[in-house]
């Protein structure tokens, strides 16, 4: 029961450092274009990572990403000690990416802690990992970016074509209001994919010990908790990862932010949809880089894009390794 209530705890700590860690996904579109302050867009995008619980539960009707989390290594190898660990590198990872600045995916360094840590509890036995589960999400490592990328592309290229004679004072006054609408889609998806992501591992770490027989039966104050700390987590900020995302990547306008925005909430609510938990992280940067690429190739600095790229590659492994740095401390103690 002790180690449950841990879990749970820590399980909430990595969802609001989710939050903080990834606000910038949400606002360094809406605050580069200066659209709204620092502060107003992180309680715009709280509110909104908040209310896409209600959009889970009763629009949607199921939590399909945080089934595709718990169901990330098989149950029966599934135990309390493997959840812990996980969460511990999972937090790891995210924190010291955040202090770097790079807009990693907190659903990867999860779904790697959790593999790492199941892979060392069972020796290396890699019939561990449920392969219908995690291949999707690996592939999109690849494919979200991508296709935020070419949906954010072909979104800016029909807008500017729409409105090529439209007074260019009216129509940024225009972009900058839909950037609020956009904005808040973006942050519905990003709070129904991320939020759920944990309520996979606490609902994982229940079914371990016993107190619900599958994730369906999942009682509602964890989707509320966990819909809580990634809002509060978002209202404190990612500054660092905010000059990232807004600034570095490409410059961006109010009408290239709506079209960021809207692809990134399309290809997050795609993703949901198919229960696979892409990163918002990824798919932002994607659709970033498309809006970037109607100007010329050369207004995306890719260099910054590789960099970033490398970090996307090796935060499962790494966050693997670290689980299992910690299955191993951990034992030696439980």
């Amino acid at each position: 029961m002790t180690l449950l209530v841990i879990i749970i705890i820590l399980a909430f700590i990595f969802d609001y450092i989710n939050g903080f860690h990834d606000a910038a996904n949400s606002i360094a579109t809406i605050v580069s274009t200066k659209v709204l302050t620092p502060f107003q867009a992180v309680l715009w995008a709280a509110v909104f990572n908040f209310a896409a619980f209600f959009i889970a539960k009763y629009v949607i009707g199921e939590f399909k990403v945080a089934n595709s989390v718990a169901s990330s290594v098989f149950e029966q190898f599934i135990t309390l000690k493997v959840i812990l660990c996980g969460l511990v590198a999972a937090i790891t990872w995210n924190l010291f990416t955040w202090w770097l600045g790079i807009p990693s995916s907190s659903s990867h360094t999860l779904i790697g802690g959790f593999i790492g840590a199941a892979l060392t509890a069972s020796g290396g036995n890699f019939a561990v990992i449920n392969y219908h589960k995690v291949l999707p999400t690996v592939y999109f490592i690849v494919l979200a970016p991508l296709i935020g990328m070419i949906v954010a592309f072909v979104i800016t290229l029909i807008i500017v074509n729409v409105c090529r004679k439209a007074n260019p004072y009216r129509a940024e006054s225009w972009f900058k209001r839909l950037q609020l609408a956009s904005s808040a889609a973006l942050s519905l998806g990003h709070g129904s994919n991320d939020a759920q992501k944990v309520m996979g591992i606490i609902a994982a770490a229940m079914v371990s010990a016993g107190y619900i027989d599958s994730i369906k039966s999942m009682p509602d104050w964890i989707p509320l908790s966990c819909f809580t700390c990634i809002a509060l987590g978002t209202m404190s900020g990612g500054w660092k990862i905010v000059k990232t995302m807004g600034t570095r990547i490409t410059k961006v306008t109010p009408l290239e932010g709506v079209a960021a925005e809207t692809s990134g909430a399309i290809t997050l609510f795609l993703t949901e949809h198919l229960g696979i938990p892409a990163s918002t992280t990824h798919v932002i940067t994607g659709a970033i880089m498309g809006v970037g690429a109607t100007k010329r190739l050369s207004a995306v600095r890719w260099g910054v894009t590789v960099s970033l790229l490398w970090a996307w590659v090796l935060t499962i492994p790494i966050s693997g390794l670290l689980a299992a740095v910690t299955y191993f401390i951990v034992n030696l103690f439980i």
